[in-house]
């Protein structure tokens, strides 16, 4: 078994993809560097990588979604595995957070119907492995500021500027 990896070109700077067997995103991350999101991928999904030129159909959503189609990352499949049913669920509830609408953390944990959890979402966030394709950049501190992001506040904001920019018309 192994994993398939490319890097794709986008306005902020490289994105680097890591997808299992089955076709399910493992990590992605902005960086120049496949092998340097492994560590993000659970011990038990991890397995050598393979470059690839071209995912396809994720390939495909990361394109579509920076041509303007914000929806086109909602159906790809992703895996990470983590020890807590709350962080679970977490990671599905943030893929409904729709683009152009951020949410706060205290908003965010109340989505994920844990509205005293806030410290347990900021965590989810935190240990997000498949970033833009679970959009953890749409989430803001209670004061509406950015906060953190792991891939640098440059990258969250061009992010959010860009699904702005295109619910706002």
């Amino acid at each position: 078994m192994s994993i398939d990896s490319t890097v794709l070109t986008t306005p902020t700077g490289p994105l680097s993809i890591l997808v299992g067997p089955d076709g399910d995103v493992r990590a992605a991350g902005f960086t120049s560097d496949p092998a340097a999101l492994l560590p993000l991928v659970h011990p038990t999904l991890r397995a050598p990588l393979r470059q690839r030129g071209d995912l396809g159909p994720v390939s495909a959503a990361v394109t579509s979604y920076l041509d303007g189609d914000l929806a086109a990352i909602d159906a790809v499949p992703v895996r990470q595995v983590t020890g807590g049913e709350f962080m679970a669920h977490a990671w599905q509830v943030l893929r409904a957070v729709p683009p152009g609408t951020p949410v706060t953390y205290t908003g965010y944990a109340a989505l994920a119907g844990r509205p005293p959890a806030v410290r347990a979402a900021a965590a989810a966030c935190a240990r997000n492995a498949v970033a833009l394709f679970v959009p953890c950049h749409r989430v803001l501190r209670t004061d509406g500021s950015l906060g953190g992001y792991r891939w640098g506040l440059d990258v969250k904001t061009w992010l959010l500027g860009h699904e702005r920019r295109l619910t706002a018309s």
